[in-house]
């Protein structure tokens, strides 16, 4: 007689890292439309089709699966960005290429994105992560596009900024765009998000950076 296979559910605990994984996405979903505060776990745990008791077998409160849920999102927009700092590139080709790589990530991410945007608010307000999403994500990400800028000013190819200025204003091009979408969609008159305007907006954000940040090839020394 043949035996049977027994095959864990997902909402179980012999499946720890499907289980997981997958109350994770529910729950950067979750707190990115509610924030923590208006976040229900039992939405998270309905929307990953586990009930409550594993949802806290695996985060002990709303809090630490929220500070789990914005590492995941920082992790995961972190490890595409230092892919493109860890090729070989001239430094005009990798400012550009970070830059493109960066802006397509936050328009193909809305969940991520919103996420984060919230943490960025609350962190002003107190936020128990803001050291360690700092230390661990902002801090290696600044100092390897720190270098790449330093590199390509002692080449002669970028304009003498200083990057602590510099790299702000690039991501307040990128970030500030989604962030005003809902305004500029009753200003305009026009959807910002249509795959055609952002199309529009990775263009525009491109050329103003180098148009910034470059030296014209006849200015060169």
């Amino acid at each position: 007689m043949a035996t049977k296979t027994i095959r864990p559910r997902l909402g179980s605990r012999r499946r720890p890292e499907q289980s997981r994984a997958t109350i994770l996405q529910a729950a950067i979903r979750e707190f990115a439309q509610r924030g923590i505060a208006g976040a229900r776990t039992d939405a998270i745990a309905g929307a990953a089709k586990v009930n409550k008791a594993l949802l806290y077998y695996y985060f002990r409160d709303k809090e630490t699966l929220y500070g789990a849920a914005i590492d995941h999102a920082f992790g995961q927009m972190g490890q595409h960005l230092l892919e493109v700092l860890d090729r070989n590139l001239p430094p005009r080709e990798q400012v550009l290429t970070y830059v493109g790589t960066y802006f397509d990530y936050i328009a193909s991410h809305q969940f991520n994105r919103d996420l984060v945007q919230m943490e960025m608010m609350r962190a002003g307000h107190g936020s128990p992560h803001l050291k360690r999403i700092a230390k661990v994500y902002f801090q290696p990400l600044f100092r390897r596009l720190a270098e790449v800028i330093r590199q390509g000013i002692a080449a002669g190819e970028f304009r003498p900024v200083n990057p602590m200025q510099f790299v702000p204003s690039m991501v307040a091009l990128v970030v500030f765009y989604f962030i005003s979408a809902p305004v500029m969609k009753n200003v305009a008159g026009f959807d910002p998000l249509s795959p055609e305007r952002i199309a529009e907006r990775r263009a525009a954000v491109l050329d103003l950076i180098s148009a910034a940040l470059f030296v014209r090839e006849g200015a060169r020394q």
